[in-house]
């Protein structure tokens, strides 16, 4: 069965046991001498008419009343089951939510913390590598000073001990020095063997031993002069000519030398021995040696002191590069340590905002129940204030309905036009009831806090206090009225309960 079916037999239902109910409250009568539960006032049938008619009237607008806050009152009751249906859902959300970014904001937290420490632990590192590349550096760059240093000495020693060479060589090459011979026991006076040294000159050479290397050119008298000596040892004559030689002898360097000679000259005299002074100054070679040796000496120990600074800037260099290298990779593993810092604090910020955007939710939600919650109660008084003013309006339509009606027609015909009065008010309450089942076809009713008027007693017209006899109007009898309100009642019922059944499913 579709839903249109169920809301089509629903609204039959309501609008017939409404026209039912309404038609036995208003058209039921009893007898002239049953007491009526309500005060009973008598009137003119038109009054009368009036008064049901303005009380019924009243019912009509307060049912309608009643319908609406109804209406009201369940879309209310939708809406405060959705927005709790809702807080449900995002409390519980919330709360997945939290023991899942609870336990990721903790594991955030130790991965920041974790991160931050080896930053800080790299950045000491980088710091400490950085302070030993630089004292390196220095240290480099003051080996390749000492470096430069002693080299600059090597080449000042090397210039010296080339000098000193150069002189040493020269000397040993030999020099030409002013020579003169004079006699021993007047060294004022040129010997007689001056006249065979025309040159007056020696040739000095140094010799490694320290001596020198004297030679005496002999330009003449080869043939006469015989022998040479210095401190008994022969000087050695190297021929040059027939008449000329070179007589050469070894001694340590002094400026004069005593010479033993024996000239031949038989032609002319005798044999003759002669010492003689040989006046030539061999000095000049002292020092050349020694001079030669420290030159020597302090080139070595500046080529020593080079290989030492060499060495040195060598080691230095290579710690200096490690160094170097060191706080290169000192800086990557900092530079990496701060990316994986940088990256915890955004997961622990993404982690911590999860849970606050959930809590958010939740408490949105909690606000929105809230004031549904709000609604529903402003709704609920609302129907109990329309209900309220059904009962009055009620009340007051059995009142009008009581009223007893005195007029000097005949009785036939004040129960004829009480009759059609009761008639006319039935009708009025079917179209009432018609509309209201109308509504109810369109609307979801939530709850039919509708007051049923008792079953009200029409009393039938009578005479002045001074009839004996009392006029009844006509009856149904009461056994068929209990049989029909029943069945009013019954469908009355059957037409609102599937429409509450409905709301609330």
């Amino acid at each position: 069965m579709t839903s249109h079916v169920k809301n089509t037999l629903v609204t039959t239902a309501a609008i017939a046991g409404a026209l039912a109910a309404t038609t036995l409250f208003n058209t039921t009568t009893v007898k002239a001498d049953t007491a009526s539960s309500a005060p009973v006032t008598t009137t003119t049938s038109a009054t009368k008419d009036t008064a049901i008619a303005s009380a019924q009237a009243k019912v009509n607008s307060a049912s309608a009343a009643v319908v609406s806050a109804q209406a009201a009152y369940g879309s209310a009751s939708t809406a405060a089951s959705d927005a709790a249906a809702k807080t449900a859902a995002a409390s519980a959300s919330a709360a997945a939510t939290s023991a899942a970014t609870s336990s990721a904001v903790a594991n955030a937290q130790a991965a920041a913390d974790s991160a931050a420490t080896a930053k800080s632990t790299a950045d000491a590192n980088l710091a400490k590598a950085q302070s030993t590349a630089a004292a390196t550096s220095r240290a480099k760059s003051m080996t390749s000073a000492a470096v430069v240093s002693a080299q600059s000495a090597v080449a000042s020693a090397s210039a010296k001990a080339s000098d000193a060479d150069s002189a040493v060589a020269s000397a040993e090459a030999g020099q030409t020095v002013t020579a003169n011979l004079m006699k021993s026991d007047d060294p004022t006076q040129a010997s007689a063997a001056q006249q065979y040294f025309a040159t007056k000159t020696a040739i000095v050479k140094l010799l490694p031993s320290g001596q020198v290397q004297i030679t005496i050119p002999l330009t003449s008298g080869l043939e006469y002069l015989k022998e040479v000596s210095y401190n008994g040892v022969d000087a050695t004559f190297t021929k040059t000519g027939d008449h000329s030689a070179n007589i050469t002898f070894t001694a340590d360097p002094a400026t004069s030398y005593t010479l033993a000679m024996t000239m031949d000259i038989s032609s002319v005299m005798p044999i003759m021995h002669e010492t003689a002074l040989l006046d030539v100054d061999t000095t000049i070679f002292n020092g050349l040696l020694a001079a030669k040796s420290a030159a020597d000496a302090a080139l070595t120990s500046a080529q020593a002191a080079l290989s030492t600074a060499e060495t040195n800037a060598a080691t230095v260099a290579q710690v200096a590069s490690k160094a170097a290298s060191a706080a290169t990779a000192a800086a990557t593993v900092a530079s990496d340590a701060a990316v994986a810092a940088t990256s915890a604090a955004t997961n622990l910020t993404s982690a911590q905002a999860a849970n606050s955007t959930a809590q958010a939710a939740l408490t949105s939600a909690q606000a929105a129940q809230s004031a549904a919650d709000a609604v529903l109660a402003a709704a609920k008084a609302n129907l109990d204030s329309a209900n309220a003013a059904l009962t009055s309006a009620q009340a007051e339509l059995k009142s009008a309905q009581n009223i007893v009606v005195v007029t000097p027609a005949s009785s036939t015909a004040s129960s004829a036009s009480s009759t059609a009065s009761s008639a006319g008010s039935a009708a009025s309450a079917a179209t009432a009831t018609s509309n209201v089942a109308s509504s109810a076809s369109t609307t979801t009713v939530t709850s039919a806090v509708v007051a049923t008027p008792a079953t009200t007693k029409k009393a039938t017209s009578s005479t002045p206090a001074s009839s004996t006899t009392a006029k009844t109007l006509p009856q149904t009898g009461n056994e068929n009225q209990s049989a029909l309100v029943a069945l009013g009642l019954a469908i009355l019922t059957l037409g609102i309960y599937p429409m509450m059944k409905r709301k609330h499913a």
